[in-house]
């Protein structure tokens, strides 16, 4: 049995898929990102979903894509924690989660892929392989345009009174915005940068409030800059995008987009199905 994993900051999608290409279960954990969870924190959420538990001992090869795996150490500790839970598998397969977003997206074609969800990233592929722009260097100083970008700004923009009242008044009361809450999950607690994308569901809420707009529109600006434009091929391939931000201001997207001269493609919000039917064609 195959085992498939889409694994963002937030959640992870699994599938396992038997080798007649049937779909044999699904299941989700919490964000296994390997940069901003503990080993020890790891393998808890493998090891207490029930289906992963029950299923792991048929499971004969492990493909899982996933935030943070884009850079040698982290990878590498995530791929001992799967082989290890795993233990009957002959083959564990950890990649970035850019990967995933090609094979569910452009595929074999060349094309610029996005992500835009808790986190963001951009790649170009020439239908083979992907090159990216910068190594993928976290939310502290990087991610524009992704959730936890966003829950950022809304966090500061709140300290700062620099929202309109009257959606300040209505963040206050979604939110616990005690000090010692906010500083314990940014800087003590595992999933800091899920921590912040949480706040972005209020931007979903609130997305007719011309503040909301503003803010989206200037981070998606900073996205095109830094993660679209500095692709020579940017004017002429399509695009791309992958992920809850982008598909649920898809209309903003878009005009930035126009704005700029370029072609969104597609707009996926999860890649998990188009990621099963690209290994159902290539198994």
């Amino acid at each position: 049995m195959i085992l498939i994993a889409d694994g963002g900051s937030t959640k992870v999608d699994w599938v396992a898929i038997d080798k007649n290409k049937n779909e044999v279960f699904r299941a989700q954990t919490l964000g296994l990102n390997p940069n901003v969870v503990s080993d020890e924190e790891l393998h808890h959420r493998i090891a207490n979903t029930e289906a992963l538990q029950t299923h792991k001992e048929s499971i004969d090869q492990v493909y899982f894509y996933g935030a943070g795996c884009g850079t040698e150490k982290p990878k590498m500790a995530l791929h001992n924690i799967l082989s290890a839970y795993f233990n009957q598998a002959k083959e564990v397969i950890v990649e970035e989660d850019m990967l995933a977003a090609v094979y569910a997206s452009a595929k074999n074609k060349e094309a610029i892929v996005c992500i835009l969800g808790t986190g963001a990233n951009s790649c170009y592929s020439d239908g083979k392989d992907i090159y990216s722009i910068a190594p993928p260097l976290g939310y502290t100083i990087m991610d524009e345009a992704s959730g936890n970008y966003y829950g950022k700004r809304l966090v500061r923009d709140y300290f700062y009174k620099k929202m309109p009242e009257d959606i300040r008044r209505a963040f206050a009361a979604e939110f616990d915005l005690t000090p010692d809450v906010i500083k314990h999950n940014l800087y003590k607690a595992d999933n800091p940068n899920r921590y912040l994308a949480s706040f972005a569901k209020f931007m979903f809420d609130h997305q007719e409030n011309a503040y909301i707009k503003k803010l989206v529109k200037n981070g998606f600006k900073k996205f095109f800059n830094f993660h679209i434009l500095n692709y020579k091929k940017a004017p002429s391939v399509p695009i791309y995008f992958i992920g809850s931000i982008a598909f649920y201001f898809s209309n903003i997207l878009k005009e930035v987009a126009d704005d700029k001269g370029l072609v969104i493609a597609e707009i996926i919000r999860k890649p998990i199905d188009n990621l099963i039917d690209y290994h159902k064609n290539i198994s």
